[in-house]
């Protein structure tokens, strides 16, 4: 359990400082970029939703398969068949993410004629969003690359790489956002559109400082592995043979890594139009409603997020390695361990947030401040599913069983774009919403169903630490209502505020944070998910008081 909790730590933590500086770097952003006639937040999301669609396609899921199929070959003793993958997988990469950068500019226009009309007035004009799209597509020659050496490493276990290239990754990106748009529209007094194109083309500078972290950790460990290669086992695979077994890896990973963003793009192509024929907005105001949705919001929920994200990225090559060796009785506490810890801590996030999403937006973004509030509410328990969704699948690949998260993806999409349209047209971005949570829940039935049936797992030991996990968020929720409408009579409740919002987020989450872990810890659930460490941890602590 050690390397489980280790990788998870490292990926987590690296996984989550990135979320929350893309979520702090949103906050000058959304000041710069967001104004009545046009919504930068809106254009920003136009490029990057279908970026990471292209990106996924032109990766073939071939990173995270690296790591599954390197991990496997490994626990075998065979470290040249890695290697060799290595060496092939780099040449494929650089050919793929060519051609997916080509398409992508190429296609740009046609995407962004879908998403306006040419001379729509009020919002973001067709040749706008055809050059955020284009310069974003740069990204598209780098990044397979980089993510291929990441899968490498995983495959080691070894999670140091992909966590600090990703940290080092969103940290040059964001500088280079907010000095090129600070320029562009405080110094300069330029457009929108110019300093969103900026926004945009950080995403290839970002990703040419995660690569030189990479080359950088490959020359330092390079005489480490070539030492594992010397008493290495060799299969002899053939190269035809290797990518035969890796593209049966990868479809799963292709699926599982475009759940997110197809979701992104029903919402892309149906929010807009469905919000100006259901309720007569214009063109501008449907886009506001979507940048509330798709550019702030999301932010914010992808932040307990991240903890499943880096779960599941340190789960793959375990449980496949335990698969590999037959050994059972682990593989199935590895699973509940997984299941009780992202349970324990996405549940709360998602609904304390639910119940403070107001002065939660209102803190960090000026703009459509009442909008932001509402969403928000009704968006952050929809990290609970995505969560769940990224956990069930990644198992799913572990156990060898990858076709299933395709089925259920696919299954789950098929809801969110049939009822998409009817949900916002009738219940506005609210339906959205509803939408992608009906469609995220069926894929997780359909996951957890196939888990039980060719895991053999039992879930009667997730339920029952899910009825306490329940219990202990009830008693928070009474907390935070309680303490929220406290300090909402002493502060007032006008969230244009930012004394008023910091006041309430501040001490609605100390209080339902403390009523939640203290009964966590007094119960003992804390210390059976995290480890007597912990407790042994509080008794030293204790101890050196006393």
């Amino acid at each position: 359990m050690s390397k489980l909790i280790r990788g998870t730590l490292i990926l987590t933590a690296a996984t989550f400082f990135s979320k929350f500086l893309g979520l702090i770097f949103v906050i000058p952003f959304e000041w710069l970029v967001e104004t009545e006639e046009v919504s930068g937040g809106a254009l920003y999301s136009y490029a990057y939703t279908p970026y990471t669609v292209f990106l996924s396609i032109s990766t073939l899921g071939l990173p995270l398969a690296v790591s599954k199929f390197v991990s496997k070959y490994n626990a075998l003793g065979d470290y040249v068949t890695g290697r060799r993958l290595l060496r092939s997988g780099l040449i494929v990469m650089s050919i793929s993410g060519f051609f997916a950068f080509l398409l992508l500019f190429s296609l740009a226009e046609w995407i962004a004629g879908i998403l306006v009309s040419k001379g729509a007035g009020r919002g973001n004009s067709l040749e706008d969003v055809t050059m955020v799209i284009r310069l974003v597509s740069t990204a598209l020659i780098i990044v397979p690359i980089m993510s291929l050496i990441r899968g490498y490493f995983q495959g080691f276990q070894s999670m140091g790489p992909t966590g600090l290239s990703q940290v080092i990754e969103q940290v040059v990106r964001i500088g280079f956002i907010l000095i090129s748009a600070f320029l562009v529209m405080v110094v300069f007094r330029g457009e929108v559109s110019t300093a969103v194109g900026f926004a945009t083309f950080a995403a290839f500078i970002g990703a040419l400082a995660s690569l030189i972290v990479l080359v950088w950790y490959w020359k330092k460990r390079k005489p480490h592995l070539d030492k594992l290669l010397k008493n290495s086992v060799d299969h002899k695979i053939s190269l035809p043979k290797m990518y035969k077994e890796l593209i049966r890896y990868a479809i799963p990973f292709v699926a599982v890594g475009l759940a997110i963003p197809l979701y992104q793009v029903i919402d892309m192509v149906t929010v807009n139009k469905a919000l100006q024929r259901g309720f007569g907005y214009d063109l501008a105001t449907a886009e506001s409603f979507y940048a509330v949705l798709q550019t702030y919001s999301q932010k914010l929920i992808m932040i307990p997020v991240s903890i499943a994200t880096g779960l599941a990225l340190t789960v793959i090559p375990l449980i496949t390695t335990l698969y590999t060796k037959k050994d059972f009785p682990v593989l199935q506490s590895q699973i509940t361990k997984i299941f009780e810890m992202v349970l324990f801590l996405t549940v709360p996030a998602g609904v304390g947030l639910a119940l403070l999403g107001l002065p939660a937006y209102s803190l960090l973004f000026s703009k459509n401040i009442e909008i932001g509030g509402m969403v928000l509410s009704w968006y952050a328990p929809t990290a609970i599913v995505f969560a769940l969704f990224t956990v069930t699948a990644a198992i799913l690949q572990g156990i060898n069983k990858q076709r299933f998260a395709v089925y259920s993806l696919l299954m789950g999409i098929f809801v969110k774009l049939s009822l998409n349209y009817i949900l916002i047209a009738n219940f506005g971005i609210v339906g959205a919403i509803i939408g992608t949570n009906l469609g995220y829940l069926l894929s997780i039935v359909i996951n957890a169903l196939i888990i039980k049936r060719y895991a053999k797992y039992q879930f009667r030991p997730v339920y029952k630490r899910s009825i306490l996990i329940g219990m202990f968020i009830g008693l928070m929720v009474i907390a935070v209502i309680l303490v929220k409408w406290g300090v909402e009579a002493i502060v007032g409740t006008n969230y244009n505020s930012t004394f008023t919002s910091l006041s309430v987020l501040m001490i609605s989450v100390l209080a339902g944070a403390g009523v939640y872990l203290y009964m966590s810890y007094f119960s003992g659930l804390f210390q059976h998910i995290f480890g007597d460490r912990v407790d042994r941890l509080f008794k030293r602590k204790k101890a050196r008081s006393n």
